[in-house]
């Protein structure tokens, strides 16, 4: 135990030397030199900005360059990081009328050159960079052309210091999404400029990305829904941006918008709705469904089942279930910990929800919006089935997982069944949890068996089973203890259970980014048995 400390005392004190060192050098002169290195370079391709409206959420007013400080923008220092960031991106430039002087645009750009043409950490960052990058060659309409020419010298070294800078640290980032955000600004810049060697890297990086990132069903390793549509929408960019600029499109870029068009299909494209699993929130994908159309992409999939989802549905009813296991540590970052919970939507109204996700890592809401109690699930305990690590002044990642196993699925015309297990629980308390979710679709009946099969480890504990409602749904307790009315806005329906007790609590539902109100959830506890134990709920329509 002591030599196992001292080598990680010592790993740790290394880790933290080397980094140090780092940071000198970043800020030496002899880095400042080595990325400064620029061959001639002239913006020759500026990219339309209808190829970049599937990233910018462009307002319709738009503002005035003329109505901004245009003195003073670059003198606050008591900027809050979120604020820093946006400034500093410059993402702020699609919003601006294209009418707008073009003189007060590029003067701000210079200004900002004067104060940040050397390497600084906060202003530097790999998200914050590549933003800028992409933002400022998008907008050459006002960033770029009727200047002069030191004004474009300026413009054109700035461009190829910072990029340079990209290409030297890029791979050093623990980020994936903000590797994917820099790979497009590299791109972007070796095409504009016809920059062989960024080209030929932002690709190669390009593919490095999905080699590491995505599995076998080229869907994200992190099971994460919205990081699947913001890959795609990247993916999308850099084909669009090689194939405007008449440059060859590598096979592999579309094979992986293929089958990632499948999956965005799969969760979004037949159903209108988000899903709250693993790290969703509540998203409207109606802008990027119009330049999917726009620049006619058209995908297809029949499937029910992708990367340890299944989701069957009709006209009026989807009933969707997570029967994967975690993702691995390193794409966990923003993993909630749910396995076998469920959500059921009947007349594009959702009767049942998992809780959301609180997306800030520094807020103590995020950790507790991780917990399988956000779910509706299975909980022994009042445990988590895994467990989470924090990574310095990093996210949370999975220390402990689980594995699912035995999915089956039926889907006819009226009758609908999904079955899992995952042993998340073996270990702590010798149980596996087994679920089965029957719908009849004829009659909107689902029910639902929780099967507790105990092992020779098995320890006595409490369970609970939750049920998460919307904040608006109305839920009336039935003097029986075994019934409790829901209240839809289109339909009024049953829940009903006989075993264990039946209750109704307050919780926090999370479905809005990084916001939370309170809502319900119907709740039916009772004790583990030594012998194997089902556990019958049903819910009915009125």
């Amino acid at each position: 135990m002591f030599l196992k400390s001292s080598f990680n005392f010592i790993n740790e004190f290394y880790f933290i030397f080397k980094n140090q060192i780092r940071k000198i050098y970043l800020s030496s002169s002899l880095y400042d030199k080595k990325i400064s290195k620029v061959s001639e370079n002239v913006l020759v391709y500026q990219p339309s900005l209808n190829i970049l409206s599937s990233l910018i959420k462009y307002e319709k007013q738009k503002k005035k360059i003329e109505d901004f400080n245009v003195q003073s923008i670059w003198e606050n220092n008591n900027l809050n990081y979120k604020d820093f960031k946006k400034l500093h991106s410059f993402y702020w430039l699609f919003s601006i009328d294209l009418k707008s002087s073009n003189k007060i645009t590029q003067s701000i750009i210079e200004n900002w050159i004067k104060k940040n043409q050397h390497y600084e950490k906060r202003s530097w960052e790999i998200d914050i960079l590549s933003k800028r990058v992409i933002a400022w060659i998008s907008n050459s309409k006002i960033t770029y052309n009727e200047s002069h020419n030191s004004y474009k010298n300026k413009f054109n070294e700035i461009i190829s210091k910072q990029v340079n800078h990209l290409v030297n640290e890029i791979d050093r980032s623990p980020n994936l999404n903000d590797k994917m955000i820099g790979c497009t600004a590299i791109v972007m810049s070796g095409i504009s400029y016809k920059n062989i060697r960024y080209l030929d890297y932002g690709l190669d990086l390009l593919k490095k990305i999905i080699n590491s990132s995505f599995d076998i069903n080229y869907f994200p390793k992190s099971r994460n829904i919205r990081q699947m549509v913001f890959y795609l929408k990247y993916f999308i960019l850099i084909r669009e941006l090689l194939k405007d600029s008449l440059n060859d499109i590598p096979e592999y870029l579309d094979e992986i918008i293929f089958y990632l068009g499948k999956s965005y299909v799969f969760f979004w494209g037949s159903l209108k709705q988000s899903l709250l699993f693993n790290g969703n929130n509540n998203s409207d994908n109606s802008d990027f469904d119009k330049y999917l159309s726009l620049f006619r992409y058209n995908f297809k999939n029949d499937n029910f089942e992708t990367s340890g989802y299944t989701i069957l549905k009709n006209k009026n009813a989807i009933l969707a279930m997570d029967t994967g296991s975690n993702p691995g540590k390193n794409y966990s970052e923003n993993y909630q910990s749910g396995p076998l919970s469920f959500e059921f939507y009947f007349k594009n109204e959702k009767l049942i929800t998992n809780s959301g996700y609180f997306q800030d890592h520094n807020h103590q809401l995020n950790r507790i919006s991780r917990s399988t109690a956000t779910h509706s699930t299975l909980i022994l305990d009042n445990s988590s089935v895994c467990s989470f690590k924090k990574q310095g002044k990093g996210p949370f990642v999975v220390s402990r997982g689980f594995k699912t196993f035995d999915n089956q699925v039926t889907y006819d015309n009226n009758y609908w069944n999904i079955k899992c297990s995952h042993d998340g629980y073996l270990s702590r308390y010798g149980v596996i949890h087994q679920r089965s979710l029957e719908f009849y679709s004829d009659k909107n009946i689902i029910f639902g068996k929780e099967k507790l099969i105990k092992k020779k480890n098995f320890k006595v504990t409490n369970f609970e089973i939750r049920f998460h409602l919307l904040p608006n749904i109305k839920v009336t307790k039935l003097q029986d203890n075994k019934s409790i009315l829901i209240e839809l806005e289109n339909s009024g329906w049953r829940f009903f259970s006989n075993d264990g007790m039946i209750g109704v609590e307050t919780g926090l539902y999370f479905g809005s980014k990084n916001k939370y109100i309170e809502n319900q959830n119907i709740v039916i506890s009772g004790i583990t048995q030594k012998d194997e134990q089902l556990i019958e709920w049903k819910i009915s329509k009125i």
